[in-house]
């Protein structure tokens, strides 16, 4: 049996078997294979396998069917052809040989690998640096195992770097603060610890987590505001013998009511700003933190601020993307990208196809439904019409009417082939309504007919009201006549106007003219069109 690989250059690839009869490609889930890539249409193509040959025949679609990078309407594939559909590509194979090496990897190709290291073997254990039994005092809060001054240099920077391994994964702040604390209770001899954050409001420092070794009471505003307010404006760590006798506290209450003896606070400051600082102390006894404490505490805190500030840009991401997505949601994708690349819609004149599409019927049809009934089906509906197929036809949505819709190609932005993009559009909006009344005639629903008028011609496009309330709109005649010519066209039929035939280059796209008709506020009859997208 013939297969198709899909991206046959890429290290992944994927195996389609080709059946006898008809093999299609495209977007929709009724394909044989189907991709989901953007270039492809809905129905993209398509390839009928015999006994004797195979041939590839393309199904109308928008970005074309390419074989060995000629364009065909319809071919007959070769052995090793490569085959692509918009963006995608394959390559036929009329069997599969699995012994072939892969693409760009030749044979005998060797790695000269002198040692192989995992991550996994450069983590630290903390366990095997630190000592559990922390009761003798000695001259240090630290807990670690070797005395030796040069060892101690080696077993801190060991710590530190795991301490900013355990800290680099993106948290929740809250999380992260506990974790801080945590780490810092098991590497430091010390009986409680707290973090304080600045709040952007006011500025000053918030109680956001705090820790205290097993037995010590927990008490919540146990310390001193006047060591932590002094370390957030100066922005420096400070290291008291004796809170109670530090004469730059000057005997402060908050010092004397806590009993606190031994303190280290240090600040959170990842940058030039001080966010918040640490602090951690010690209730009986004095002069028991060195300046080895506070330089270690320090570097602690440091890849601590480091993380924090991670962990708010990560939150901030998060929640800019979300807001985003729901702000980009209220804009077609052209106006969107538009605004992302000058700021501002400016009104200028330019040439549109402008498509209006209405359901037929829809005011008899709504009077026998509930209004919940409606609203779902306007939106399923629209879901089809607009993310399916305006915006991939690189159409811009400028309004829901009812159950109407108005999209326009060549504003904001124009491309040779905007009319016949439109058109094209238009018989696919045909293709799918019917597809959609299908799959609701299925599920006990009732189908749908729409009706669709196409004028081409000039307008003034822009932003339609203030700077802060954006409505982006295609003002003009070519409009108004769309609307009208929409009105005249009936169930399952699309017309177009006299000057979207001329701008059709397309030989596939048949039409067949009909007598001029006219419309309200046209004192000339129209010349129109009927598209004949059935046959």
């Amino acid at each position: 049996m013939p297969y198709l690989i899909q991206n046959p250059e890429a290290s992944k690839q994927a195996i389609h078997q080709l059946k006898f009869g008809a093999n299609t490609i495209g977007r929709e889930t009724d394909n044989t294979m189907m991709v989901m890539d953007k270039s492809l249409s809905r129905h993209h193509a398509q390839i009928n396998i015999t006994r004797e040959r195979a041939i590839i025949m393309d199904l109308g679609s928008l970005n074309h069917t390419f074989v060995n990078n000629s364009k065909i309407n319809q071919c007959e594939l070769k052995d090793g052809d490569l085959v692509r559909c918009g963006n995608v590509v394959f390559k036929f194979l009329e069997n599969l040989k699995r012994d072939s090496p892969k693409p760009n990897h030749h044979p005998n190709d060797q790695l000269s690998i002198v040692r192989r290291l995992s991550p996994e073997h450069t983590r630290v254990d903390l366990g095997e640096l630190l000592q559990q039994d922390t009761t003798q005092y000695q001259g240090t809060v630290l807990k670690l195992k070797h005395q030796d001054v040069e060892q101690r240099v080696v077993d801190k920077l060991k710590i530190l770097l795991e301490v900013s391994k355990q800290l680099s994964s993106p948290e929740e702040p809250d999380r992260l603060l506990d974790k801080i604390l945590d780490l810092l209770l098991e590497i430091m001899n010390v009986d409680r610890a707290v973090i304080l954050m600045v709040n952007q409001q006011n500025k000053q420092l918030e109680n956001k987590a705090l820790k205290c070794r097993s037995g010590v009471p927990d008490d919540e505003y146990f310390y001193s505001s006047t060591i932590t307010n002094f370390v957030h404006e100066h922005g420096i760590g400070i290291l008291s013998a004796d809170a109670a006798t530090d004469q730059r506290f000057n005997n402060a209450a908050s010092v004397l009511a806590q009993d606190i003896h031994a303190s280290m606070c240090v600040p959170l400051k990842p940058r030039d700003e001080v966010i918040g600082v640490l602090y951690a102390d010690n209730l009986s006894m004095t002069n028991i933190y060195s300046e080895e404490d506070l330089e270690f505490l320090t570097g602690l805190v440091n890849q601590a601020a480091i993380a924090i500030e991670n962990a708010q840009l990560y939150k901030q991401i998060q929640a800019e993307a979300v807001m985003r997505t729901k702000f980009e949601s209220f804009f077609p994708e052209a106006v969107s990208k538009k605004l992302k690349e000058e700021g501002k819609l400016e009104i200028v004149d330019t040439e549109v196809s402008v498509l209006f599409a209405d359901i037929s019927g829809f005011t008899q049809m709504s009077s026998r439904m509930e209004p919940r009934q409606i609203i779902e089906m306007l939106n399923e509906y629209f879901t089809v019409m607009v993310e399916d197929i305006v915006f991939r036809y690189e159409g811009t949505l400028e309004k829901y009417i009812g159950d109407a819709l108005l999209a326009v190609w060549g504003a904001p932005y124009q491309q040779a082939d905007d009319t016949e993009r439109a058109v094209k559009a238009a018989i696919d909006m045909q293709r799918g309504v019917r597809r959609l009344s299908q799959q609701w005639i299925e599920r006990g629903k009732q189908p749908i007919k729409i009706h669709i008028g196409i004028n081409t011609g000039k307008v003034a496009a822009g932003n339609i009201g203030s700077e802060k309330l954006i409505q982006y709109a295609a003002i003009g005649d070519t409009t108004n006549v769309s609307s009208r010519i929409c009105s005249v066209a009936k169930a399952d039929e699309i017309l177009i106007s006299q000057s979207t035939l001329d701008k059709l280059e397309d030989p596939t796209i048949k039409t067949e003219k009909i007598p001029p008709v006219m419309v309200k506020g046209k004192d000339q009859p129209l010349q129109l069109h009927r598209l004949l997208w059935n046959v």
